[in-house]
């Protein structure tokens, strides 16, 4: 890690030692998101982070990002990923989007005052996207969408959403991507989700009923929207990796600090050999997802489309994730498991972690369909 971003991460620390830490046992459980935190991330100069300047961001590489999600996930897993998503968003405009496009979008987005969404996934296409049944149709200057979309990160607090959409014949090649704002007439949110973690994240359906959408509002070409979602996936598998490895980090170090301090038999309980043992494991695969997810992210920044790595590394990172967590609940042993101590929480956000950007059981079929391709 560069001197820069031990720097950058130092301050993201004290920020969200002040912002986040003394309220996010009640904001989890209220369900409360703080867009002010969030704004704050932009006073920063996160909200772009991967951006060029020009459009307001910090143009830097994905090798400082990744870093940066996980020292907040350290504190929020919500807002971390409300960034990591965002960012995925801004970056499927500034790669896909005409001038015109990123002009008008991106600078608001990179400031932090506003914040972006992915739609792709609908109640009956989930992992088989290329399935998805929200219609565009094409009329005189845009286009009409009607259908909805499910478990929507940022829903109802996002402004903008990149939104997948069928043009043409079934399957990946009948998909168009759009650019959707709030308040677009005929779109609408459906019921905020009841979630087991993520609380702070909300999560909403996305409701389109004879919304028009102007004709500019589409981005690349008709047909493209599948390639632009796999394309965002592929960098999104990074990023969520790396908040995996903030939640798994922090889920560890406080395993170790309670189990120093607590006492059994006339001794502190980490001085136990099985105990011992748990922390030795967790410290491991920790370890082993961190040099994936590195290595994933240097493999974006140098141009290389490397789906293998980018799956293994988000499967790696995100099971970690919940066997550290879960592990950290056994160590504090009674009360890990009640919310006087954060490790329920960590447990619960680790969860969805292995399913979100593709369930892990996804990953393991893009992991062996390029083993495949490699050995034929």
């Amino acid at each position: 890690m560069s001197e820069f971003a031990q720097e950058v991460i130092e301050q993201i620390k004290k920020y969200c030692e002040d912002k986040i830490q003394p309220h996010i046992e009640h904001d989890d459980e209220e369900g409360i998101f703080k867009k002010e935190i969030y704004q704050g991330f932009g006073s920063l100069g996160l909200t772009g982070l991967t951006l060029p300047e020009k459009f307001g961001g910090a143009d830097l590489d994905y090798q400082t990002f990744c870093p940066i999600l996980a020292a907040i996930a350290g504190y929020s897993v919500s807002y971390s990923v409300t960034l990591s998503v965002s960012v995925m968003a801004q970056s499927i405009i500034n790669e896909f989007g005409n001038e015109e496009q990123k002009q008008k979008y991106l600078p608001e987005l990179t400031s932090g005052s506003e914040i972006a969404g992915f739609a792709l996934s609908e109640s009956h296409s989930g992992s088989d996207a290329a399935a998805l049944k929200t219609t565009a149709k094409k009329v005189d200057g845009g286009y009409i969408l009607n259908g909805s979309k499910m478990w929507i990160t940022s829903g109802g607090i996002a402004k903008t959403y990149i939104v997948m959409a069928r043009t043409g014949e079934k399957g990946a090649k009948g998909i168009s991507a759009f650019i959707v704002q709030d308040k677009t007439q005929g779109f609408s949110y459906g019921k905020k989700e009841k979630k087991m973690g993520w609380k702070v994240s909300p999560t909403r359906e996305l409701l389109f009923e004879n919304c028009f959408i102007p004709e500019e509002n589409l981005l690349a070409q008709e047909g493209k929207g599948f390639n632009i979602a796999l394309a965002a996936l592929n960098r999104g598998r990074v990023t969520i990796g790396a908040v995996a490895l903030g939640l798994a980090d922090k889920a560890l170090e406080t395993a170790i600090k309670y189990s120093l301090e607590r006492k059994q038999f006339n001794q502190s309980i980490f001085d136990f050999q099985g105990l011992q043992f748990m922390m030795a494991d967790c410290a491991t695969e920790i370890e082993a997802s961190r040099y994936l997810v590195r290595e994933a992210a240097k493999n974006f920044d140098e141009g290389k489309i490397n789906r293998k790595l980018a799956a293994m590394a988000k499967l790696k990172a995100t099971d970690t994730a919940m066997k550290v967590t879960t592990d950290a609940v056994q160590i504090l042993g009674g009360v890990g498991y009640t919310s006087e101590y954060p490790t329920e929480r960590y447990m619960r956000d680790a969860k969805v972690l292995q399913i979100v950007e593709g369930t892990n059981q996804i990953q393991k079929v893009i992991i062996g369909r390029e083993l495949k391709r490699e050995n034929t």
